[in-house]
Protein backbone atom coordinates (compact mmCIF):
# COMPACT_ATOMS: atom_id res chain seq x y z
CA UNK A 1 0.00 0.00 0.00
CA UNK A 2 1.40 3.46 -1.08
CA UNK A 3 2.48 5.47 2.28
CA UNK A 4 0.54 9.08 2.76
CA UNK A 5 1.62 12.42 4.55
CA UNK A 6 -0.64 15.07 5.38
CA UNK A 7 0.60 18.69 5.20
CA UNK A 8 -0.84 21.48 6.20
CA UNK A 9 1.53 24.22 7.54
CA UNK A 10 1.38 27.97 8.38
CA UNK A 11 5.16 28.73 8.41
CA UNK A 12 6.35 27.54 4.90
CA UNK A 13 9.83 27.95 5.44
CA UNK A 14 11.19 24.45 4.09
CA UNK A 15 7.93 22.96 3.43
CA UNK A 16 8.38 22.79 -0.70
CA UNK A 17 11.95 20.90 -0.04
CA UNK A 18 10.51 18.60 2.56
CA UNK A 19 7.25 17.43 0.26
CA UNK A 20 9.52 16.83 -2.50
CA UNK A 21 11.88 14.47 -0.92
CA UNK A 22 8.67 12.83 0.42
CA UNK A 23 7.27 12.44 -2.55
CA UNK A 24 10.72 11.15 -4.03
CA UNK A 25 10.77 8.38 -1.43
CA UNK A 26 6.81 7.59 -2.39
CA UNK A 27 4.35 9.13 -0.39
CA UNK A 28 1.42 10.36 -1.55
CA UNK A 29 1.16 13.95 -0.59
CA UNK A 30 -2.11 14.91 0.63
CA UNK A 31 -2.83 18.98 1.55
CA UNK A 32 -4.95 22.17 2.13
CA UNK A 33 -5.21 25.33 0.75
CA UNK A 34 -2.36 27.32 0.93
CA UNK A 35 0.10 24.76 1.70
CA UNK A 36 -1.47 22.66 -1.33
CA UNK A 37 -1.21 25.60 -3.71
CA UNK A 38 2.47 26.14 -2.65
CA UNK A 39 3.40 22.78 -4.29
CA UNK A 40 1.51 22.92 -6.77
CA UNK A 41 3.15 25.76 -8.03
CA UNK A 42 6.34 24.29 -7.82
CA UNK A 43 5.08 20.50 -9.46
CA UNK A 44 5.28 18.78 -6.48
CA UNK A 45 2.80 16.01 -6.80
CA UNK A 46 -0.22 16.57 -4.37
CA UNK A 47 -3.48 15.54 -3.86
CA UNK A 48 -6.12 18.06 -2.33
CA UNK A 49 -7.71 16.92 1.19
CA UNK A 50 -11.41 17.88 -0.43
CA UNK A 51 -10.67 14.84 -2.88
CA UNK A 52 -9.84 13.14 0.33
CA UNK A 53 -12.77 13.65 2.46
CA UNK A 54 -15.54 14.48 -0.63
CA UNK A 55 -16.43 17.55 1.14
CA UNK A 56 -15.52 21.05 0.30
CA UNK A 57 -13.81 23.20 2.72
CA UNK A 58 -16.23 24.91 4.78
CA UNK A 59 -16.88 28.48 6.69
CA UNK A 60 -14.04 30.19 5.32
CA UNK A 61 -11.30 27.64 5.81
CA UNK A 62 -12.78 26.82 9.28
CA UNK A 63 -13.64 23.19 8.30
CA UNK A 64 -11.36 21.63 6.01
CA UNK A 65 -9.94 18.75 8.02
CA UNK A 66 -12.50 18.06 10.56
CA UNK A 67 -13.71 14.74 8.91
CA UNK A 68 -13.05 10.46 9.58
CA UNK A 69 -11.57 9.99 6.06
CA UNK A 70 -8.98 11.77 7.11
CA UNK A 71 -8.99 11.50 11.62
CA UNK A 72 -9.43 7.95 11.03
CA UNK A 73 -6.81 7.33 8.92
CA UNK A 74 -4.64 9.01 11.25
CA UNK A 75 -6.86 7.28 13.98
CA UNK A 76 -6.28 3.97 13.16
CA UNK A 77 -4.10 1.39 14.74
CA UNK A 78 -2.95 -0.84 12.02
CA UNK A 79 -1.89 -3.34 14.52
CA UNK A 80 -5.37 -4.06 15.44
CA UNK A 81 -6.96 -6.25 13.00
CA UNK A 82 -10.58 -4.81 13.64
CA UNK A 83 -9.29 -1.51 13.09
CA UNK A 84 -7.72 -2.51 9.62
CA UNK A 85 -10.97 -3.94 8.22
CA UNK A 86 -13.21 -0.83 9.59
CA UNK A 87 -10.44 1.07 7.62
CA UNK A 88 -11.31 -0.97 4.23
CA UNK A 89 -15.45 -1.45 5.09
CA UNK A 90 -15.05 2.66 5.14
CA UNK A 91 -12.61 2.55 2.05
CA UNK A 92 -10.58 5.19 4.58
CA UNK A 93 -6.60 4.60 3.38
CA UNK A 94 -4.34 5.37 6.72
CA UNK A 95 -2.03 8.17 6.61
CA UNK A 96 1.46 7.56 8.03
CA UNK A 97 2.86 10.79 8.38
CA UNK A 98 1.42 13.94 9.54
CA UNK A 99 3.04 17.34 9.61
CA UNK A 100 1.21 20.13 11.01
CA UNK A 101 2.19 23.80 11.64
CA UNK A 102 -0.11 26.33 13.58
CA UNK A 103 -1.67 29.06 12.20
CA UNK A 104 0.59 31.93 14.16
CA UNK A 105 -1.77 33.00 17.09
CA UNK A 106 0.89 34.31 19.34
CA UNK A 107 2.67 36.64 16.77
CA UNK A 108 -1.08 37.73 15.29
CA UNK A 109 -1.76 38.99 18.63
CA UNK A 110 1.42 40.41 19.67
CA UNK A 111 1.32 42.68 16.59
CA UNK A 112 -2.12 44.07 18.14
CA UNK A 113 -4.15 42.28 16.03
CA UNK A 114 -8.24 43.32 17.08
CA UNK A 115 -10.52 40.48 18.52
CA UNK A 116 -11.94 39.61 15.50
CA UNK A 117 -8.33 38.77 14.02
CA UNK A 118 -6.85 37.19 16.73
CA UNK A 119 -10.24 34.81 16.44
CA UNK A 120 -9.58 33.88 13.19
CA UNK A 121 -6.11 32.57 14.02
CA UNK A 122 -6.86 29.99 16.97
CA UNK A 123 -6.53 26.60 15.07
CA UNK A 124 -9.00 24.00 15.53
CA UNK A 125 -7.96 21.63 12.52
CA UNK A 126 -4.08 21.83 13.28
CA UNK A 127 -4.27 20.81 16.80
CA UNK A 128 -6.90 18.16 16.39
CA UNK A 129 -4.51 16.35 13.73
CA UNK A 130 -1.47 17.01 15.70
CA UNK A 131 -2.99 14.99 18.67
CA UNK A 132 -4.43 12.61 16.42
CA UNK A 133 -1.38 11.91 15.22
CA UNK A 134 0.93 12.14 18.38
CA UNK A 135 -1.80 9.56 19.78
CA UNK A 136 -1.24 7.06 17.50
CA UNK A 137 2.90 7.44 17.47
CA UNK A 138 2.89 3.61 17.48
CA UNK A 139 1.54 3.79 13.61
CA UNK A 140 2.05 7.02 12.92
CA UNK A 141 5.00 10.02 12.10
CA UNK A 142 3.95 13.28 12.96
CA UNK A 143 6.25 16.70 12.74
CA UNK A 144 5.35 19.35 14.66
CA UNK A 145 8.10 21.39 13.75
CA UNK A 146 10.27 22.45 10.41
CA UNK A 147 12.69 21.88 13.28
CA UNK A 148 11.93 18.15 12.26
CA UNK A 149 12.37 18.03 8.81
CA UNK A 150 16.01 16.81 7.97
CA UNK A 151 15.59 14.18 11.18
CA UNK A 152 12.35 12.66 9.91
CA UNK A 153 13.81 12.23 6.37
CA UNK A 154 17.46 11.21 7.71
CA UNK A 155 15.35 8.08 9.26
CA UNK A 156 13.42 7.98 5.93
CA UNK A 157 15.84 7.33 3.56
CA UNK A 158 17.20 4.17 5.84
CA UNK A 159 13.50 2.73 5.57
CA UNK A 160 11.31 4.27 8.56
CA UNK A 161 10.93 6.32 11.41
CA UNK A 162 11.83 3.94 14.46
CA UNK A 163 9.50 4.14 17.44
CA UNK A 164 11.50 5.93 19.65
CA UNK A 165 11.61 8.80 17.05
CA UNK A 166 8.09 8.48 16.79
CA UNK A 167 7.61 8.83 20.68
CA UNK A 168 9.60 11.74 21.39
CA UNK A 169 7.91 13.45 18.21
CA UNK A 170 4.83 12.61 19.15
CA UNK A 171 5.80 14.58 22.98
CA UNK A 172 7.00 17.44 20.81
CA UNK A 173 3.60 17.48 18.94
CA UNK A 174 1.55 17.74 22.93
CA UNK A 175 4.10 19.99 24.03
CA UNK A 176 3.47 22.26 20.94
CA UNK A 177 -0.39 22.21 21.59
CA UNK A 178 -0.31 22.64 25.12
CA UNK A 179 1.89 25.88 24.41
CA UNK A 180 -0.29 26.71 22.00
CA UNK A 181 -3.87 26.81 23.95
CA UNK A 182 -1.63 28.63 27.18
CA UNK A 183 -1.00 31.54 24.78
CA UNK A 184 -4.76 31.13 23.41
CA UNK A 185 -5.87 30.96 27.60
CA UNK A 186 -3.35 34.21 28.86
CA UNK A 187 -4.90 36.53 25.73
CA UNK A 188 -8.75 35.38 26.56
CA UNK A 189 -7.85 36.41 30.10
CA UNK A 190 -6.52 39.67 29.76
CA UNK A 191 -9.36 40.37 27.25
CA UNK A 192 -11.80 39.32 30.07
CA UNK A 193 -10.05 41.24 32.68
CA UNK A 194 -9.97 44.58 30.04
CA UNK A 195 -13.46 44.38 29.79
CA UNK A 196 -14.60 43.26 33.74
CA UNK A 197 -15.28 46.05 36.54
CA UNK A 198 -12.37 47.02 38.72
CA UNK A 199 -13.40 44.60 41.33
CA UNK A 200 -13.33 41.99 38.98
CA UNK A 201 -10.10 42.86 37.26
CA UNK A 202 -7.49 42.36 40.00
CA UNK A 203 -5.59 40.05 37.69
CA UNK A 204 -5.05 37.10 40.22
CA UNK A 205 -7.24 33.82 38.38
CA UNK A 206 -8.43 30.78 39.95
CA UNK A 207 -6.19 28.73 38.22
CA UNK A 208 -2.62 30.29 36.96
CA UNK A 209 -1.23 29.11 33.29
CA UNK A 210 1.73 30.56 32.56
CA UNK A 211 4.14 29.86 29.27
CA UNK A 212 7.79 30.02 29.93
CA UNK A 213 10.67 29.36 27.32
CA UNK A 214 14.51 28.33 28.72
CA UNK A 215 16.37 31.91 27.74
CA UNK A 216 19.83 30.70 29.08
CA UNK A 217 21.69 27.94 30.70
CA UNK A 218 23.36 29.71 33.51
CA UNK A 219 26.78 29.63 35.08
CA UNK A 220 25.62 28.26 37.98
CA UNK A 221 23.02 28.97 40.67
CA UNK A 222 23.07 30.98 43.96
CA UNK A 223 26.12 28.34 44.14
CA UNK A 224 29.04 26.91 42.02
CA UNK A 225 27.90 23.39 43.11
CA UNK A 226 23.69 24.59 41.81
CA UNK A 227 23.09 23.79 38.75
CA UNK A 228 20.36 26.94 37.39
CA UNK A 229 18.66 28.03 34.08
CA UNK A 230 16.51 31.76 33.17
CA UNK A 231 13.01 31.31 32.09
CA UNK A 232 11.16 33.77 30.42
CA UNK A 233 7.19 34.15 30.04
CA UNK A 234 6.50 33.67 26.52
CA UNK A 235 5.22 36.41 24.46
CA UNK A 236 6.20 38.57 27.55
CA UNK A 237 8.51 41.63 27.60
CA UNK A 238 10.99 40.38 30.40
CA UNK A 239 14.26 41.19 32.17
CA UNK A 240 16.57 40.17 29.08
CA UNK A 241 14.11 42.30 26.48
CA UNK A 242 16.38 44.73 24.49
CA UNK A 243 19.10 43.65 26.57
CA UNK A 244 22.74 42.83 24.55
CA UNK A 245 26.08 40.71 26.73
CA UNK A 246 28.61 42.94 24.71
CA UNK A 247 31.26 40.83 26.42
CA UNK A 248 31.98 38.86 29.50
CA UNK A 249 31.61 35.51 30.83
CA UNK A 250 27.86 33.71 30.84
CA UNK A 251 25.63 34.99 33.51
CA UNK A 252 25.04 33.24 36.56
CA UNK A 253 21.76 33.06 38.49
CA UNK A 254 23.39 35.88 41.34
CA UNK A 255 24.12 38.09 38.66
CA UNK A 256 20.72 38.44 36.88
CA UNK A 257 19.05 38.66 40.66
CA UNK A 258 21.51 41.57 41.16
CA UNK A 259 20.61 43.11 37.30
CA UNK A 260 17.40 43.17 38.30
CA UNK A 261 17.32 44.89 41.37
CA UNK A 262 19.89 47.30 39.75
CA UNK A 263 17.57 47.89 36.65
CA UNK A 264 14.13 48.52 39.10
CA UNK A 265 16.33 51.10 41.22
CA UNK A 266 17.36 52.72 38.20
CA UNK A 267 13.83 53.03 36.98
CA UNK A 268 12.54 54.64 39.67
CA UNK A 269 15.92 57.29 39.70
CA UNK A 270 15.62 57.85 36.41
CA UNK A 271 12.02 59.32 36.35
CA UNK A 272 13.55 62.75 36.62
CA UNK A 273 15.51 62.29 33.42
CA UNK A 274 18.61 63.56 35.21
CA UNK A 275 22.37 61.63 35.24
CA UNK A 276 21.91 58.84 37.70
CA UNK A 277 24.19 55.48 38.54
CA UNK A 278 23.31 52.73 41.13
CA UNK A 279 25.65 50.53 42.51
CA UNK A 280 24.11 46.96 44.06
CA UNK A 281 25.81 44.12 46.11
CA UNK A 282 23.92 40.90 46.98
CA UNK A 283 20.26 42.60 45.40
CA UNK A 284 20.87 45.32 47.97
CA UNK A 285 21.80 48.77 46.94
CA UNK A 286 25.73 50.28 47.95
CA UNK A 287 25.63 53.19 46.57
CA UNK A 288 22.80 55.51 44.55
CA UNK A 289 23.29 58.93 42.81
CA UNK A 290 21.96 61.89 40.73
CA UNK A 291 24.46 64.35 39.47
CA UNK A 292 25.65 66.66 36.73
CA UNK A 293 27.28 64.17 34.43
CA UNK A 294 27.46 59.99 34.59
CA UNK A 295 30.92 59.92 36.31
CA UNK A 296 29.95 62.55 38.83
CA UNK A 297 26.48 60.22 39.91
CA UNK A 298 29.05 56.92 39.49
CA UNK A 299 31.70 58.78 41.94
CA UNK A 300 29.38 59.76 44.14
CA UNK A 301 27.19 56.20 44.18
CA UNK A 302 30.93 54.65 44.90
CA UNK A 303 31.59 56.48 47.75
CA UNK A 304 28.56 55.09 49.88
CA UNK A 305 30.21 52.09 50.32
CA UNK A 306 33.31 51.94 48.41
CA UNK A 307 34.23 48.24 50.12
CA UNK A 308 30.77 46.78 49.34
CA UNK A 309 31.13 47.81 45.97
CA UNK A 310 34.06 45.78 45.44
CA UNK A 311 32.70 42.74 43.01
CA UNK A 312 29.18 44.60 42.92
CA UNK A 313 27.00 45.29 39.73
CA UNK A 314 26.91 49.33 38.65
CA UNK A 315 23.88 50.45 36.69
CA UNK A 316 23.72 54.02 34.53
CA UNK A 317 21.07 55.36 32.93
CA UNK A 318 23.18 56.79 29.96
CA UNK A 319 25.92 55.59 27.92
CA UNK A 320 29.65 54.86 28.83
CA UNK A 321 32.18 57.19 27.41
CA UNK A 322 36.00 57.01 27.33
CA UNK A 323 36.24 58.77 30.55
CA UNK A 324 33.90 57.28 32.37
CA UNK A 325 34.96 53.58 31.49
CA UNK A 326 38.72 54.68 33.33
CA UNK A 327 36.90 55.95 36.37
CA UNK A 328 34.57 52.39 36.73
CA UNK A 329 38.09 50.55 35.29
CA UNK A 330 39.24 51.54 39.09
CA UNK A 331 36.98 49.47 40.60
CA UNK A 332 36.07 45.28 40.35
CA UNK A 333 32.97 45.31 39.05
CA UNK A 334 31.07 42.50 37.67
CA UNK A 335 28.51 43.54 35.74
CA UNK A 336 28.06 46.55 33.93
CA UNK A 337 25.00 47.94 32.33
CA UNK A 338 24.44 50.76 30.15
CA UNK A 339 22.36 52.00 27.17
CA UNK A 340 25.47 52.17 25.75
CA UNK A 341 29.43 51.84 25.61
CA UNK A 342 31.71 53.66 22.84
CA UNK A 343 34.91 52.63 21.00
CA UNK A 344 36.78 53.90 23.67
CA UNK A 345 35.00 52.72 26.60
CA UNK A 346 34.29 48.85 25.07
CA UNK A 347 38.43 48.69 24.50
CA UNK A 348 39.21 50.03 27.41
CA UNK A 349 36.69 47.13 29.14
CA UNK A 350 38.07 44.45 27.06
CA UNK A 351 41.00 43.67 28.67
CA UNK A 352 39.12 42.65 31.91
CA UNK A 353 37.40 39.75 29.70
CA UNK A 354 35.29 38.13 32.70
CA UNK A 355 33.36 41.88 33.15
CA UNK A 356 30.35 41.62 32.07
CA UNK A 357 29.10 44.63 30.17
CA UNK A 358 25.28 44.99 29.50
CA UNK A 359 23.26 47.20 26.90
CA UNK A 360 19.87 48.04 28.05
CA UNK A 361 17.82 49.70 25.86
CA UNK A 362 14.63 49.94 27.88
CA UNK A 363 13.88 49.21 31.38
CA UNK A 364 11.18 46.74 31.78
CA UNK A 365 8.83 47.54 34.86
CA UNK A 366 6.07 44.09 35.06
CA UNK A 367 2.97 44.58 36.52
CA UNK A 368 3.01 41.67 39.13
CA UNK A 369 5.82 40.21 40.80
CA UNK A 370 6.05 36.79 42.27
CA UNK A 371 8.21 34.79 44.45
CA UNK A 372 8.71 30.71 44.49
CA UNK A 373 7.81 28.78 48.01
CA UNK A 374 7.83 25.40 48.68
CA UNK A 375 5.53 23.90 46.39
CA UNK A 376 3.95 26.88 45.45
CA UNK A 377 3.55 30.34 44.20
CA UNK A 378 3.10 34.03 45.92
CA UNK A 379 1.85 36.76 43.24
CA UNK A 380 1.36 40.22 43.91
CA UNK A 381 1.20 43.17 42.31
CA UNK A 382 4.27 45.04 41.36
CA UNK A 383 4.90 47.64 44.30
CA UNK A 384 4.98 50.90 42.34
CA UNK A 385 5.60 54.26 44.09
CA UNK A 386 2.24 56.09 45.22
CA UNK A 387 0.88 59.72 44.17
CA UNK A 388 2.78 62.03 46.77
CA UNK A 389 -0.48 63.98 47.28
CA UNK A 390 -1.26 61.76 50.35
CA UNK A 391 1.81 62.57 52.07
CA UNK A 392 1.46 64.84 55.25
CA UNK A 393 3.98 67.15 57.47
CA UNK A 394 3.24 65.44 60.84
CA UNK A 395 5.82 67.80 62.91
CA UNK A 396 6.13 71.77 64.02
CA UNK A 397 9.41 71.58 61.90
CA UNK A 398 8.98 72.17 57.96
CA UNK A 399 11.89 70.22 55.67
CA UNK A 400 13.45 72.81 53.61
CA UNK A 401 12.97 72.49 49.57
CA UNK A 402 16.54 70.57 49.97
CA UNK A 403 15.54 68.30 52.40
CA UNK A 404 12.68 67.74 51.28
CA UNK A 405 14.17 66.74 47.57
CA UNK A 406 16.37 64.51 49.49
CA UNK A 407 13.52 62.88 51.56
CA UNK A 408 12.05 61.58 48.38
CA UNK A 409 15.30 60.48 46.62
CA UNK A 410 15.69 58.63 49.79
CA UNK A 411 12.34 56.92 49.94
CA UNK A 412 12.82 56.05 45.95
CA UNK A 413 16.18 54.24 47.20
CA UNK A 414 14.40 52.42 50.18
CA UNK A 415 12.00 51.18 48.28
CA UNK A 416 14.60 48.97 47.12
CA UNK A 417 15.97 48.80 49.88
CA UNK A 418 15.76 44.92 51.97
CA UNK A 419 13.36 45.14 54.81
CA UNK A 420 14.33 46.43 57.51
CA UNK A 421 15.62 49.05 55.82
CA UNK A 422 16.67 52.83 56.44
CA UNK A 423 18.52 54.91 54.14
CA UNK A 424 20.43 58.40 54.66
CA UNK A 425 20.38 60.95 51.65
CA UNK A 426 22.36 64.12 51.31
CA UNK A 427 22.38 65.80 48.06
CA UNK A 428 20.81 62.95 46.23
CA UNK A 429 23.37 60.85 47.09
CA UNK A 430 23.13 58.29 49.36
CA UNK A 431 25.53 58.64 52.89
CA UNK A 432 24.94 55.13 54.43
CA UNK A 433 22.34 52.42 53.83
CA UNK A 434 21.03 50.13 56.64
CA UNK A 435 19.84 46.77 55.21
CA UNK A 436 17.80 43.93 56.11
CA UNK A 437 18.31 44.20 59.53
CA UNK A 438 15.79 42.22 61.72
CA UNK A 439 15.45 45.53 63.98
CA UNK A 440 14.20 49.39 62.43
CA UNK A 441 16.70 50.63 65.68
CA UNK A 442 19.91 48.56 63.93
CA UNK A 443 18.86 49.28 60.65
CA UNK A 444 18.91 53.26 62.00
CA UNK A 445 22.34 52.58 63.84
CA UNK A 446 23.95 50.45 60.95
CA UNK A 447 22.93 53.55 57.95
CA UNK A 448 24.05 55.87 60.30
CA UNK A 449 27.35 54.10 61.30
CA UNK A 450 28.19 53.65 57.39
CA UNK A 451 27.53 57.28 57.03
CA UNK A 452 29.83 58.69 59.79
CA UNK A 453 30.17 62.56 59.81
CA UNK A 454 28.46 62.62 56.59
CA UNK A 455 25.16 61.82 58.19
CA UNK A 456 25.48 65.46 59.55
CA UNK A 457 22.46 67.35 57.94
CA UNK A 458 20.51 64.26 55.70
CA UNK A 459 17.68 63.42 54.99
CA UNK A 460 16.65 59.51 56.27
CA UNK A 461 13.54 57.28 54.80
CA UNK A 462 12.41 54.37 56.67
CA UNK A 463 10.51 51.53 54.15
CA UNK A 464 8.05 50.87 57.11
CA UNK A 465 6.76 52.84 60.82
CA UNK A 466 9.09 53.36 63.71
CA UNK A 467 7.83 50.91 66.15
CA UNK A 468 9.29 52.92 68.84
CA UNK A 469 10.66 55.97 69.16
CA UNK A 470 14.42 54.85 69.78
CA UNK A 471 14.63 54.55 65.74
CA UNK A 472 14.03 58.29 65.51
CA UNK A 473 16.37 59.25 68.17
CA UNK A 474 18.92 57.13 66.70
CA UNK A 475 18.88 59.25 63.49
CA UNK A 476 18.42 62.68 65.19
CA UNK A 477 21.80 61.44 67.34
CA UNK A 478 23.52 60.83 64.26
CA UNK A 479 22.69 64.32 62.70
CA UNK A 480 19.29 63.70 60.56
CA UNK A 481 17.74 66.67 59.96
CA UNK A 482 14.31 65.09 58.00
CA UNK A 483 13.18 62.15 57.92
CA UNK A 484 10.50 60.00 55.55
CA UNK A 485 8.39 57.39 57.08
CA UNK A 486 4.68 55.27 56.07
CA UNK A 487 3.54 56.13 59.69
CA UNK A 488 0.92 53.69 60.88
CA UNK A 489 2.66 52.67 64.45
CA UNK A 490 0.16 52.58 67.64
CA UNK A 491 3.31 54.71 69.05
CA UNK A 492 3.38 57.49 66.02
CA UNK A 493 2.39 60.13 68.38
CA UNK A 494 5.67 59.29 70.08
CA UNK A 495 7.78 59.16 67.89
CA UNK A 496 6.70 62.71 66.35
CA UNK A 497 7.27 64.18 69.81
CA UNK A 498 10.77 62.70 69.67
CA UNK A 499 11.32 64.62 66.07
CA UNK A 500 9.93 67.83 67.53
CA UNK A 501 12.14 67.10 70.56
CA UNK A 502 15.23 66.99 68.25
CA UNK A 503 14.11 69.21 65.88
CA UNK A 504 13.74 66.77 63.04
CA UNK A 505 11.33 67.37 60.25
CA UNK A 506 8.83 64.28 59.17
CA UNK A 507 6.77 63.16 56.53
CA UNK A 508 4.40 60.46 56.67
CA UNK A 509 3.63 59.07 53.58
CA UNK A 510 0.77 56.25 54.66
CA UNK A 511 2.32 53.78 52.53
CA UNK A 512 4.74 50.77 53.17
CA UNK A 513 7.62 49.41 51.18
CA UNK A 514 8.64 45.89 52.11
CA UNK A 515 10.81 44.26 50.43
CA UNK A 516 11.67 40.81 51.08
Amino acid sequence: MKRRALISVSDKKGVVAFARKLSELGFEIISTGGTAKALEEVHVPVVQVSEVTGAPEMLRGRVKTLHPRLHGGILADLEDPNQVEELVDHNIGPIDLVCVGLYPFEETVAGGASEKEAIEQIDIGGPAMLRAAAKNFKSVTVVPSPAFYKEVLSELELGEVPLETRKRLALEAFRKTAEYDATITAWLVAQIEREAPPSEAEGFPDVLKKRYERKLSLRYGENPHQKAAYYAETGASHLLSGVEQVQGRELSFNNLYDVDAACTLLADLSEADEPAAVIIKHANPCGAAIGEDLIVAYQKALATDPISAYGGIAALNGPVHGKLAREISKVFTEVLIAPGFDTEARELFSAKSNMILLEVSSLVRPGLSAKYITGGLLLQQTDHLEDDSEYELVTTLRPSPKELVDMLFAWRVAKNVKSNAIVLVRDRVTAGIGAGQTSRVEAAELAGREAGERARGTAAASDAYFPFADGLETLAEAGVKAVIQPGGSKRDAEVIQAADTNGVAMIMTRHRHFLH
